[in-house]
């Protein structure tokens, strides 16, 4: 694909971000679209091609991700103003819950990839759904190594169990007709993205989408995990149109502000909760429960229960130590005003 010669709709541009510009905009600057993100800097694709973005003053590279579209002044080469985005994926930042981690932005379709391997692990693909209708991004599973086991099926009827509408897709990643059995989501204009744990097979996915090598790594035998491979996000061409952004693989899935993302994964017991006789139903001892009485039906798994309560109590015990530290916060600015306020003594 030549990088010097896309459109804007090629990159992903669509009128939910041209509804974002005004008059003057449209004529002094040019959308760009983020492939990496630096330090001090973005490098990002428009119609005239690749180039660096300087960041504006009052914009941090944590306040980017790659997939974002910018704004960006062709003469000076800053960007000027960041679009709101379509969708996003993003987490509780390590050792600060008030903060949010981006990871990817205006992505189309994300492939939550496990394998049939003793990797595979239904509470972590439930975090990452969580993650995906959070943001609100489609998911589709992508289940590797399916010539790793003698029952790949088993594999298939576990992810059904826990989401029976989200497409899942078994392959081996190594195959020639892996590639092929992606394509579907893949396409000129759309965007796609690989979250998964590391060794699962993402990078040598995502080599064989774009053509290009994308650093993959061995499986160690003694234990079938795979050694981290990517380590930071990029947005590549994949061949025939559409553009991959590859994920380092992440072994910590920290979740705050996702209740609505929480409950979409676990659709079947939200639904069900709503015909419980009381509104504030704890789906335990209580009378008239009516997930407690499709668990004893057997139409739901009393270990989905457990798991949903448990990401819920979660998610809201981060959020509420994110909403008390910005309440100190402002309680400490209105201090220091107050503070200035007052005359010093000749």
């Amino acid at each position: 694909m030549n990088l010097n010669s896309q459109s804007l709709a090629g990159l992903g541009w669509s009128a939910d971000f041209l509804r974002q510009l005004d008059a003057d905009e449209l004529d002094r600057l040019k959308p760009a679209r983020v492939t990496g993100v630096h330090r001090d800097r973005l490098t990002s694709l428009s119609e005239a091609g690749p180039h660096f973005l300087t960041l504006p003053p009052d914009l941090s590279a944590g306040d980017v991700a790659v997939g974002d579209w910018v704004l960006a002044d062709p003469e000076t080469g800053r960007a000027i103003r960041l679009l709101d985005r379509k969708t996003r994926i993003f987490r509780r930042a390590a050792g600060d819950v008030s903060r949010e981690q981006l990871i990817v932005a205006n992505v189309d379709t994300v492939f939550l990839t496990t394998s049939c391997t003793e990797e595979f692990n239904e509470a972590r693909l439930e975090r990452y759904l969580a993650l995906a209708h959070a943001g609100g991004i489609p998911p589709v599973f992508v289940l590797t190594k399916a010539d790793r086991t003698d029952d790949p099926e088993a594999y298939l009827d576990r992810l059904r169990a826990i989401a029976p509408s989200v497409p899942a897709v078994l392959l081996n990643a190594k195959s020639p007709g892996a590639v092929e059995a992606l394509r579907d989501w893949c396409g000129p204009g759309r965007t796609v993205a690989f979250l998964g744990m590391s060794g699962v097979g993402k990078s040598t996915l995502a080599s064989a989408l774009t053509g290009i090598d994308l650093d993959t790594g061995e499986v160690r035998e003694d234990d079938m995990k795979g050694r981290h491979t990517t380590t930071a996000r990029e947005m590549h061409a994949i061949p025939g149109g559409g553009w991959l952004i590859d994920t380092p693989g992440m072994r910590e899935l920290r979740l705050s502000d996702m209740a609505d993302g929480i409950d979409e994964a676990f659709a079947e017991i939200t639904d069900l909760a709503t015909e419980c006789r009381f509104r504030d139903c704890t789906h335990g001892p209580e009378p008239g429960c009516a997930v407690q009485a499709a668990i004893g039906a057997g139409t739901i798994d009393a270990a989905r229960l457990d798991r949903w309560k448990k990401l819920r109590a979660e998610d809201a015990a981060h959020a509420a130590s994110a909403a008390e530290k910005r309440r100190r916060g402002r309680a400490f600015s209105k201090i220091v005003k107050q503070a200035k306020k007052v005359k010093r003594p000749d």
